[in-house]
């Protein structure tokens, strides 16, 4: 499972991108839409949405717009209708890469993936042409800078809780999850007291795709204008990390 994680190697640009305060609050208000549109907009009976508003608190999100984005989701405020649509193309060097984005205007936001994939190297592929190369998996993280946590113990209430896999590593533990047992996993560790950092379902690739100096630069440039997009939500790709 070593150099699988999403939290040690794709958010090595995230904080580039999180300076930039009205792109982060609209994805947060994105996400916690998508959520609560599917969910509820109840956080109580939501794991998910819960998850989302933790999210957006961490980054000093305002409470008015959090109960925006769950009015406009739950039909009781007036605004945008967003869609979820996924992209999937191939990157420098034939690496593989899928685009999650949340948009209100698909036009646009097709027009803005497909430029950056020409722009760096890439070409944009018709819908399933590199996601047979991913797995669906849910990912728990809890940190544990203090090294207070019991490692057995946790592990055996991730598995008995329906966990597929958990590693410990630079104090941080990752739960495997399959995504029809993410939401049980999720919420039996938070009953049992375990601050969560983070909780997705996202996408893991099966192999990775090493890459040249130049090529992997270019990469990186692709990688970059996706994620200035505001409808991009999320890149997965199977890049060989350094």
């Amino acid at each position: 499972m070593a150099g699988h994680s999403k939290w040690h190697n794709i958010r090595r640009k995230k904080g580039a991108i999180d300076a930039k305060r009205g792109k982060i609050f609209m994805r947060h208000a994105k996400n916690i839409y998508t959520v609560a549109k599917e969910g509820g907009g109840d956080p109580d009976m939501n794991p998910a949405l819960r998850t989302m508003i933790d999210k957006a608190k961490a980054d000093n999100m305002p409470n008015d717009n959090i109960e925006r984005a769950i009015k406009k989701a739950t039909g009781t405020l007036d605004g945008a209708r967003y869609e979820e649509v996924t992209y999937e193309g191939y990157g420098p060097g034939g690496t593989a890469v899928i685009v999650h984005t949340l948009t209100d205007n698909r036009n646009r936001t097709a027009s803005e993936v497909r430029h950056a994939f020409s722009k760096h190297g890439g070409n944009l592929g018709e819908s399933g042409c590199v996601s047979f190369m991913f797995d669906r998996k849910g990912i728990i993280v809890i940190l544990d800078e203090e090294n207070a946590l019991d490692e057995d113990e946790l592990t055996l209430e991730a598995i008995e809780a329906g966990a597929e896999d958990i590693t410990f590593e630079d104090n941080v533990y990752e739960i495997m999850t399959d995504p029809a047992d993410f939401q049980g996993v999720q919420a039996n560790l938070e009953a049992a007291g375990y601050k969560l950092e983070d909780a997705e379902i996202t996408a893991i690739p099966q192999t990775r795709t090493e890459l040249d100096e130049t090529a992997a630069e270019q990469f990186d440039q692709l990688i970059d204008m996706l994620e200035e997009s505001e409808d991009v939500q999320d890149v997965h790709h199977n890049l060989q990390e350094a």
